[in-house]
């Protein structure tokens, strides 16, 4: 498999449904169509650091989305780890691991480790395999305090936790929906050198990110798509981009 990630027109179409007083007084007016995902085609190697950079709403975050089989698209097909999404979701969720930069998912009076083996619960995954996975994953991340409270971990340590999470099914993929925000500065990029060289270069993860932060893609990225308005307007090595991305966030 030379693709991680195939994606064919690919389109994601949101309808606003009216409530019954509307549509008892309008009933004659139209329908309000969003189109968030228009027509993208994206192919991404295995092995590859791929960035989606695009300002806020985009579609980005609504194209991971439906990858991370979330969503269902309106139209088109994709393959994420070989498995079409459509037709084999429980393949594609067990090859795939998802990371958000608005974690809320987690139990705040739980400790760190309590978290994870919940979360390792729902995996399936045997005690004794969880114990040791959750073991490794601490100390490769260097979460040095585990059994504390989640909520009493700072930004950056529980930015790592959901990095745990999402790799306690050791993943092929990882999906990243704008990962270092809310960080400090010092701490975000503590992050991005940990994903780009731990999980990316010494785990060969494949990792797909998306982020409107213009240092962040191009320290980050392999190769990059920028995304405007739902549509992929320009996709390949950031050197090459540099006058599109300046185009597409500098004239607006």
């Amino acid at each position: 498999m030379v693709y991680a990630i195939e994606i064919s027109n690919f389109t994601k179409e949101f309808i606003q449904t009216k409530s019954l007083p509307h549509l008892f007084l309008y009933p004659h007016k139209k329908t309000k169509i969003t189109l968030a995902v228009n027509s993208v085609n994206l192919q991404v190697k295995r092995g590859e650091l791929f960035g989606l950079l695009g300002p806020n709403g985009a579609g980005k975050t609504t194209l991971i989305k439906i990858l991370c089989c979330l969503i269902l698209p309106t139209r088109g097909t994709a393959k994420v780890a070989g498995y079409d999404i459509l037709e084999e979701e429980e393949k594609v969720k067990a090859s795939i691991g998802l990371v958000s930069g608005d974690e809320r998912s987690f139990y705040g009076r739980l400790t760190g480790r309590q978290n994870l083996q919940f979360f390792a619960s729902l995996y399936n995954l045997s005690r004794s395999y969880s114990k040791s996975r959750i073991e490794e994953l601490t100390d490769f991340l260097e979460i040095k305090e585990p059994d504390k409270r989640f909520q009493e971990y700072s930004t950056g340590i529980k930015q790592r936790l959901a990095i745990a999470r999402s790799l306690l099914n050791n993943p092929e993929i990882l999906f990243m929906d704008e990962p270092t925000k809310s960080l400090d500065p010092g701490t975000a990029q503590k992050l991005r050198e940990f994903i780009k060289e731990k999980l990316a270069r010494q785990e060969g993860k494949t990792i797909f990110f998306a982020t409107h932060n213009l240092d962040e893609a191009e320290y980050f990225a392999d190769r990059l798509a920028i995304m405007e308005k739902g549509k992929i307007t320009s996709c390949g090595a950031t050197e090459e981009l540099k006058g599109e991305i300046l185009r597409c966030f500098f004239e607006r």
